[in-house]
């Protein structure tokens, strides 16, 4: 199935960029502060911050492993009612070893599920093809905040800059490099079974080109 990505800036090319903006922080709706910190703790995220301001304010903030967006909760923090926070992802590059992590952990997650195709109703495991986007799985937090583990290895065109290649950490890196691997060795049979002197080159302009979201090298 083809789906077709409309992007923005080719929607728009007059609009020129303006100043960067970064989402740093989302508010997470709690009813217990010291139980969501060991829930979140548990989890393996970096604990940043847990300020306490008389007996009005505690601000608790977290950051996931390689995410450059924390989140924060606790009391003063969010007039919204604990649990409604709901639909948060987390981009993993590979569903299935992240949720093995998180059960280890004594997380209760959800088994995989896929999508045919946007707006679909959900089918068990992941999907077969393995592409970005269409794998998930559910947890929540003791509130019922609910979170989405969501498998991309290959960005959509447009969402990120070309210019640039960069993992967030080690463990997505070395996927990758798996993934160019597998790919590079059926590129060797292609040639007979033939070693590619060239492989180091070939690694390189398939990781950039997974992560732009361009034509795989073949």
């Amino acid at each position: 199935m083809n789906i077709q990505v409309r992007n923005n800036s080719e929607i728009d090319p007059s609009r020129a960029r303006g100043i960067d903006l970064k989402l740093e922080v989302v508010a997470i709706p709690v009813s217990d502060v010291d139980r969501a910190k060991q829930f979140y703790s548990r989890l393996g995220w970096r604990l940043d911050a847990d300020f306490i301001d008389g007996n009005h304010f505690r601000g608790v903030q977290f950051t996931p492993p390689g995410s450059p967006t924390s989140i924060h909760f606790g009391m003063g923090v969010t007039s919204a009612a604990p649990g409604t926070a709901q639909g948060l992802f987390l981009v993993v590059s590979d569903i299935e070893a992240a949720r093995a992590e998180f059960v280890g952990r004594g997380v209760d997650v959800g088994e995989i599920f896929h999508i045919a195709a946007p707006g679909h109703p959900p089918m068990p495991g992941p999907d077969p093809e393995r592409r970005s986007y269409f794998s998930y799985a559910p947890f929540s937090d003791p509130d019922g905040n609910s979170w989405l583990l969501q498998e991309v290895t290959a960005r959509f065109p447009g969402r990120v800059d070309a210019s640039q290649t960069k993992f967030s950490s080690g463990a997505d890196l070395a996927a990758a490099l798996r993934r160019a691997a597998e790919a590079h060795g059926q590129y060797e049979k292609r040639l007979g079974g033939r070693h590619d002197e060239n492989w180091p080159e070939w690694y390189a302009e398939y990781l950039i080109a997974e992560q732009a979201g361009k034509d795989l090298p073949q």
